[in-house]
């Protein structure tokens, strides 16, 4: 197997259950993994990653060489103090681990099953079984298609960002950012200080939303703090923000060398005569994130509608899900930054050991000022969300030539065929039509844009999140599940 434990010996029984297994090594799973461990819980820590961190902390391998790669972040300070902590601890820290599903046994533990590699195909499966189980899987970026979107040099926000932090290349030299919501403005400071032309960053919602509701503005200084540095940084480069805009149109033959840019009414339609060609290397543009829960959706975890039209898992006081003995924290419950994800991370460590201990959560000392923090940064995040949700008319972009669903080649034109001529009402039907979400990302690039295809200027409704797998798992996984291997290199003959 590619990992082994590091808990100190005796922690654990060999063949017994971890109290805890924390899947995502980002903010809120590394900040409930070391509270829960720090208060005496054997902890299993599983990511996909080579590296902790997760999406927000991504930083360069050692390889590369980079001298001080705490200028590519910010809020380094926090993460190097959870690195430090886990490096203190006795966390069994399994890294290269895609966790494809979570059973619930007869006994009532869990069983989290991974398979391992970097992407996932190494030779055997892997199996950690748990008491508890806290979900901080975070999000992937949302996409909202338009003409030319699939050439060579149009890359996600997020990606443009983890092209820097992890690798320290840039995805051009000439790049305009678009989309919707604050990581924009994060991503065009980041990449124009590294070297980078930045000619505009493009918003298609707008800031004067956020006036609507004062007080969340008023108790999250720090919010503002951090808008403040970026505009300064966005200044100092001389990048020009466009509100009220979108990149609706690509061009290029082998790759981006231009994008038209359109200004749009309050429903997100594009204002005839407005368009203006900007010349550049490479689009970055995503349209905000959309929360990653579909393994707890599979365990049938009760959801809530974001303001952003987005679902995210409902949780309690304490980070439980309405599934019991499973909590969820970070980006799962909707997308916040990663100062929420770290408080509600250390909120579940904190509640899972008063659980087990048999206690109240209070009982493990300053969790009502967990809690009251928690739900100062999640009002602001819900603001966030409703500012920058995306608005009916976007569909207006489309032709119907444009590709919707990559992987499948499904144009606009057919999923608006199969919504007008056929039925279909929801992205399921349009899939079962179409095949538009069939491919390998399983419509987490498409499925936003087929729903609202599918609604035909009505609600969109959400996509639904229930899969048997989380991710792809090769065929030979599967058959090796009568025989699989856990991190402790132990053998179950008795696995499902």
């Amino acid at each position: 197997m590619a990992a082994s434990p590091s808990e100190p010996d005796g922690a654990r029984a060999a063949g017994e259950p971890y109290d805890l297994a924390v899947v995502g090594a980002g903010s809120a799973g590394l900040a409930g993994a070391v509270a829960a461990s720090e208060l005496g819980l054997s902890v299993a820590l599983l990511d996909s990653s080579a590296h902790s961190g997760g999406q927000f902390y991504r930083h360069p391998a050692p390889a590369l060489g980079a001298v001080r790669p705490e200028a590519l972040h910010h809020d380094w300070s926090a993460f190097s103090d959870l690195r430090r902590r886990l490096a203190a601890s006795g966390i069994t820290r399994l890294s290269g681990h895609h966790v494809w599903s979570v059973v619930r046994e007869a006994d009532g533990t869990w069983a989290v099953h991974a398979v391992t590699g970097a992407d996932g195909t190494a030779e055997r499966p892997a199996l950690v079984r748990a008491r508890t189980l806290l979900l901080a899987t975070g999000a992937y970026e949302r996409q909202l298609p338009f003409p030319g979107w699939t050439l060579p040099g149009v890359v996600g926000a997020g990606g443009a960002q983890a092209m820097l932090k992890s690798g320290l290349v840039l995805p051009g030299r000439r790049i305009v950012v678009a989309g919707s919501g604050p990581l924009l403005l994060a991503v065009a400071s980041s990449l124009a200080a590294a070297g980078a032309k930045v000619p505009a960053v493009v918003e298609a919602a707008g800031y004067l939303r956020y006036a609507r509701s004062p007080r969340a503005l008023v108790t999250n200084p720090a919010k503002a703090a951090e808008a403040l540095t970026h505009g300064a940084a966005l200044l100092r480069h001389r990048v020009r923000v466009l509100p009220g805009s979108a990149v609706t149109e690509v061009h290029g033959t082998d790759r981006v060398a231009a994008v038209t840019v359109t200004r749009l009414d309050r429903d997100w339609r594009p204002v005839p005569g407005t368009g203006r060609r900007i010349a550049c290397d490479a689009l970055a543009v995503g349209h905000g994130l959309v929360p990653q829960i579909e393994l707890a959706t599979a365990l049938g975890c009760a959801t809530r509608p974001l303001p952003d039209g987005t679902l995210g898992l409902a949780v309690d006081g304490d980070q439980e899900t309405s599934v019991p003995g499973l909590w969820a924290a970070g980006e799962t419950g909707g997308v916040g930054g990663a100062g929420l994800a770290r408080t509600e991370g250390e909120l579940a460590g904190r509640a899972i050991a008063a659980r087990l201990r048999g206690r109240r959560a209070e009982s493990t000392g300053g969790t009502g000022g967990l809690r009251r923090r928690r739900d100062r940064m999640r009002a602001f995040a819900d603001v966030m969300a409703a500012a920058h949700a995306p608005g009916p008319g976007w569909p207006g972009w489309l032709d119907d030539d444009t590709d919707v669903c990559r992987c499948e080649e499904v144009t606009a034109g057919r999923v608006r065929e199969a919504a007008a001529d056929l039925g279909a009402h929801d992205a399921r039907t349009v899939k079962l039509l179409t095949r538009a979400g069939m491919g390998w990302c399983q419509g987490r690039m498409c499925g936003t844009a087929v729903a609202c295809l599918a609604a035909r200027g009505g609600p969109a409704e959400p996509p639904a999140e229930r899969r048997p797998f989380a991710v792809p798992v090769p065929l030979g996984t599967l058959a090796a599940l009568g025989d699989p291997v856990d991190p402790s290199g132990e053998r179950h003959q008795d696995a499902p």
